[in-house]
Order: C-alpha cells, then structure tokens, then sequence
C-alpha cells in the first residue's frame, strides 16, 4: 500500500488549546504525524510518495470561497493587528444573530467562519490545511487509477470542517474533498465510514441532502462527547439524501465488543449502498490511552478492523483524522493498514 506524507503539516503547530475551559498544551501537533511516519517506514508498508498539487478548486467544490479565502488570509491579517501567538475565535453568531453578513472586524470573522475555541489558527494553518487536501487528492488518484488502497498520511485532519467553517482541529475537509473528486470523476456511488472517536460533523453536513455519498459514522455518543451538536442516531439525511446517513453513537467507556458491532451495523448499511469506493476517516483516538477520548481499542483490535474493511471489499483510500496518545499512534495506524493488506 502506497502512502501519500504530506511533509507540510508541520508548518501548522500550535502550542496551546482550549480544553475544557482551560488554555493547556496542544494535542493536534506535529509529533502525531512523525510518530506515524517513523511506523509505517519501520513496517515497510509500501512505496512513501509526495502529494501532488491539483490547485484550489477541489477545495472549493465542498466549502465556500469566502470562507477559504479567510483561513488562507487569515494569518497575515492578525500580524497586522498586532496578534500574539495564535488566533483563537472568541466570538459566534449563534441562534438569532446574523451570519449572512460577513463582519469587517477580524475577530467577527473568526467566529463566523468557526464552530469552537479549541482550534488555534496558526502561522502555517492553511499551507498545512492546503497540502493535506492536495495528499488526499493524490491519494485518489491512487485508488483510481488502479491501487486496491491508499493511505494518507497528514494533519491537520479534516472531518469537524464545515462547508463555511473551521472547529475541532480541522479547517480542510480531505474526506469531502476526495469524495467529491471521486464523483467529479465519473463515480456515481462513494461511502465514507468514519471510525474516529469525535463524530464528523463537517463530512455529514456537507452530503446530508445527497444520495451519491453515504456516510456512516461510528462514535462517542454526542451527548457527552464532541462535537456534542451533531451526531445522533435519528439523524438519516434530508430530501434526496434521505436514508444515506447512518450515525452509531455509542457512550463513553463502551467495550470493544459494543464498538465490533456497531461496526458490522454501519458496514451493513453501507454493503447495502454497493459503493464504487469506500473513504475511511481513520481516527485512531479510539484507543484505549488516548487522552481526549474514552473507548478501549488497543493494537489487536485495530488490526481486526483492518482485516474487516478488506473483507468488504471495496476500493479504500485511507485518510488520517484523529489520534493524540502521540507515541501510539503509529502502532495503532499501521495495525489497521497491516490488518487490511498483510504484508506478504
């Protein structure tokens, strides 16, 4: 299996998060993406490629050009400002308030193109942010044009990102970016599972009223865990896209047993679909240590979701979402890539 390193991830590095309202060390840094690097080369897992650049307008098939616009700007006008450190949105146009008008003020802004304070915007946010939605293009590109799988390796990741907004460590949407490439293409049917721990919201609100892309999620029950507001099991899309939404929220500290079978109940909905090609959001925060989440996965576990997914048997491009217990990482990603495609 080829990976596709986006090397510039390290230019977004933030030191410092919101977390339960306390300013504390960042987890979403760029150790998480050397640490799997390091693991996937000790493995031996395949040919390590470069992305390639397909330009700005994939991006804008699945989020606004404003908002783009912003987070690529975004750095330059907070220097202007005298900005210390990085920026963080304070500010939200919530319920009845306004979102239709975009604010002068630079900190209107940041709330209008955000959905929490947990996600700093850094020197280096958008070129890492960028390169990853390019390694996920890449990635396809791959799969496509005649790889059984891919796996990309980049962060930020993408699934919190909204059409128009940024929030839980994602400004880039890499999984809509893809699926919509992937469509572009000529595909009529693609299916995004997304077995992180942290529901993607971004990914199910940017297809909800779409048959052409199934998203299944499997994860923390949002009445607890983030992204809180989206995520539960009644919601099944809207209009055309009515039925092609499936949410398995399962409650902080279920066992590994529970996870299994919520597995197997998304997988069934999406045989069902017959999908041309299946994205994975690969959130492996879903481990027993990770410190922000509360599932009890370990290695043997990641392996046999690895050995699973290749039973379904659809094409499968890989793409790197959460994982912050930093130092096992890299044994978590590789047990699922070598559960998917043994090494011979």
């Amino acid at each position: 299996m080829k990976t596709v390193y986006n090397a510039r991830h390290a230019a977004h590095a933030a030191t410092r998060e919101f977390f339960r309202g306390r300013l504390v060390p960042a987890f979403e840094v760029p150790a998480r993406a050397d640490y799997v690097l390091a693991a996937v080369q000790a493995a031996q897992l395949g040919e390590i490629v470069a992305p390639v650049d397909h330009g700005l307008a994939p991006l804008e098939r699945v989020h606004a050009p404003a908002y783009l616009r912003f987070v690529q700007g975004a750095w330059a006008e907070w220097q202007a400002l005298g900005g210390e450190g990085d920026a963080f949105p304070a500010v939200w146009p919530v319920r009845s308030l306004r979102s239709d008008v975009a604010p002068r003020s630079f900190a209107a802004r940041m709330g209008l193109y955000s959905m929490d304070s947990g996600t700093p915007l850094t020197a280096g946010s958008w070129e890492a942010a960028y390169w990853g939605a390019q390694a996920s293009l890449t990635g396809l590109d791959q799969v496509l044009g005649g790889e059984r799988s891919a796996y990309v390796l980049t962060r930020p990741p993408g699934h919190h990102a909204g059409a128009d907004f940024f929030g839980g460590y994602c400004f880039v949407n890499n999984a809509a970016v893809a699926a919509q490439a992937a469509l572009d293409a000529g595909l009529q049917r693609v299916a995004i599972l997304d077995v992180d721990y942290h529901h993607g919201n971004g990914t199910q609100a940017i297809f909800y009223e779409r048959a052409d892309v199934f998203y299944a999620s499997l994860h923390g029950d949002p009445q607890t865990e983030f992204p809180f507001f989206l995520g539960h099991a009644d919601e099944t899309g809207a209009g055309a896209g009515l039925g092609f939404n499936a949410n398995f929220p399962l409650p902080a500290g279920a066992s590994n047993e529970a996870w299994f079978a919520a597995l197997e109940a998304a997988l069934e909905r999406l045989q069902a679909y017959e999908p041309e090609l299946l994205i994975v959001s690969l959130g492996v925060d879903t481990y027993g240590g990770d410190p922000i989440s509360h599932f009890k996965l370990d290695r043997p576990e990641f392996s046999r979701l690895g050995q699973r997914l290749a039973a379904f048997g659809a094409r499968t491009l890989f793409l790197q979402e959460g994982g912050y217990a930093t130092e096992a990482i890299g044994h978590n990603v590789v047990a699922v890539l070598q559960g998917f495609e043994p090494r011979p």
